[in-house]
């Protein structure tokens, strides 16, 4: 699905989403939901798209090594307090497999193996700081707001 098919179903999506941002007064809900304008969820969108591609770029020469050559990265989620817009706890999921031929059955085995890492973020960061933060091409190697450390740095811990 290319970029402009996920605006057009994300702007539908958010459409649809409003009345419920609006009628709930407190509490936390998705990033997705948080969001009430086109230019902060088209930001929020590209900043999830531009965490995978930094990912995926760097993934061969530093976490996608030894069992689990190929990690992937199943999507970053933050929840939002829908009254102030302070983050929650943003994590990002992480999954990968080992398959074994065995050549004398033919039969593959296969390991499975996921990861939550949780995003190393300043308590009373919000939602706002964090996309004007990790606006750009490179949001994975960007210093998150109130700290010295980067999304990469929570994934050296994790991973």
């Amino acid at each position: 699905m290319n970029i402009r098919s996920w605006v057009a179903l994300s702007t539908l999506g958010l459409t649809l989403c409003a009345p419920l941002v609006v009628a709930q007064q407190s509490g936390y809900v998705d990033a997705t939901s948080y969001l009430s304008s086109r230019p902060e969820y088209l930001s929020w969108l590209e900043l999830r798209s531009n965490l995978k591609g930094n990912f995926d770029d760097i993934c061969g020469d530093t976490f996608c090594e030894g069992d689990y050559s190929n990690i992937e990265s199943l999507r970053f989620q933050c929840s939002v307090n829908s009254a102030t817009g302070v983050i929650g706890q943003c994590v990002w999921v992480f999954a990968a497999s080992n398959e074994e031929l065995n050549p004398s059955t033919g039969e593959i085995s296969v390991q499975t193996q996921t990861w939550t890492c949780q995003s190393p973020l300043a308590s009373g960061t919000t939602m706002t700081s964090l996309l004007t933060a990790l606006s750009g091409t490179s949001p994975l190697y960007a210093t998150l707001p109130g700290t010295s450390t980067s999304l990469y740095d929570g994934l050296v811990d994790c991973l």
